[in-house]
């Protein structure tokens, strides 16, 4: 019989599978917990449920389900273009933002290549890297975040990527509108930089800079960005990049047909016509923010301040045997000693009474409630 893993490219062979955070249903039947009782807070999912906009688009198209989407997602794409002051020919959709990330990797990395990102960056930077063969220099991080100086200094002439999230995820950390412009300036032409914006959304005033505001003067630059985060959408998979035409062009040329469901198609749209329902998950998220820090402190905690929907708490000790522990109490985090932040755990920002009943297991777990 083959051995068909040795038979897999080599860089697949090295892979290990994304691990998700661990799914309410899976929990209570390990555990013989009642779903209702379980808390996550392991996803950075939104709270808030679904918009009654979305919920309502998406009864509309349901009579459509025999068709095949729009594979171009002309309706969403001009209202995007709209919103973000570009051309249609500008963006690329994604089944998530994950689907851009890969769509990048594979029109632009190969065997001999590299690609630049930060250590405790997101896990998909190095899975499209290294699923491709493409080399991976990963630059320590300063204060957990991005050294976007060092990640520059780590760019040669085989460097066709530079990956960089503002905000960071898991970490939460953000660089400011300055620090992208010296480092935009100074990024060789022959590198794309990809700008992960999944959390921008939750950015309040001038919090963090807007990507976007950058691609007029950088043709390398493409920022990513998804409506599973703010907008509530995670479980129908869409996402977006916006960049110059040619670059949308050589995605589109190795994006899949039909790549965005109907579904998430017309639920894209409703979610950004409905402002009411990202005024509140941003109002939810700061209160949420301020909780679990207020808390942190009562426990003699200390944190990463983020700008996400999530932040990282140090738990003074190795943070797996607590996440299990923490789990037997019926409340899902995430660990993220795969991230290199062994006494750390991420927690999303939930409803009010999910961040207290979170606060309320932890305290037991360390014995400090």
């Amino acid at each position: 019989m083959s051995d068909f893993l040795a038979l897999a490219q080599t860089g697949v062979q090295q892979l290990s599978p994304y691990v998700p955070g661990k799914p309410v249903d899976e929990l209570a039947r390990e555990l013989n917990i009642d779903p209702a009782l379980i808390v996550k807070l392991a996803s950075n999912e939104n709270p808030l449920g679904p918009s009654p906009k979305v919920l309502e688009a998406i009864r509309d198209a349901l009579a459509e389900l025999t068709r095949y989407p729009d594979g171009n997602g002309f309706d969403l794409k001009t209202l995007l273009a709209e919103r973000c002051g570009v051309q249609a020919e500008q963006i690329t959709l994604g089944n998530g933002s994950n689907d851009i990330l890969e769509l990048v990797g594979r029109a632009y990395l190969a065997p001999g290549l590299n690609a630049v990102f930060s250590e405790h960056a997101f896990a998909i930077y190095p899975i499209v890297t290294q699923a491709v063969g493409a080399g991976a220099r990963v630059i320590p991080a300063r204060d957990y975040g991005h050294d976007l100086p060092a990640m520059l200094a780590a760019i040669d002439e085989k460097t066709r990527i530079v990956f960089v999230a503002n905000p960071n995820n898991p970490t939460g950390t953000w660089f400011d509108a300055q620090v992208l412009a010296d480092f935009l300036r100074d990024v060789p032409k022959h590198v794309l930089v990809v700008l992960d914006e999944a959390y921008i959304e939750y950015a309040q005033g001038g919090d963090l800079p807007d990507g976007l505001e950058f691609l007029a003067a950088h043709s390398n630059l493409l920022v990513s960005r998804t409506f599973s985060k703010a907008y509530g959408l995670a479980a129908l998979r869409v996402g977006y990049a916006v960049s110059s035409p040619v670059i949308a062009d050589v995605l589109n040329r190795v994006r899949q047909p039909f790549n965005v469901n109907s579904l998430a198609l017309a639920a894209a749209c409703a979610a950004l016509n409905d402002s009411e329902y990202l005024a509140n998950s941003r109002e939810l998220n700061a209160l949420g923010m301020q909780q679990l820090e207020d808390g942190f402190r009562m426990l003699g905690l200390s944190w990463i301040p983020s700008k996400g929907n999530f932040i990282a708490v140090d738990v003074g000790t190795a943070g797996l045997p607590v996440y299990q522990a923490l789990l037997r109490e019926g409340v899902i985090v995430r660990p993220i000693t795969n991230y290199g932040l062994p006494n750390h755990l991420r927690v999303t920002i939930g409803l009010p009474t999910e961040n207290e009943r979170f606060l309320a297991a932890l305290g037991k777990v360390l014995g400090r409630g």
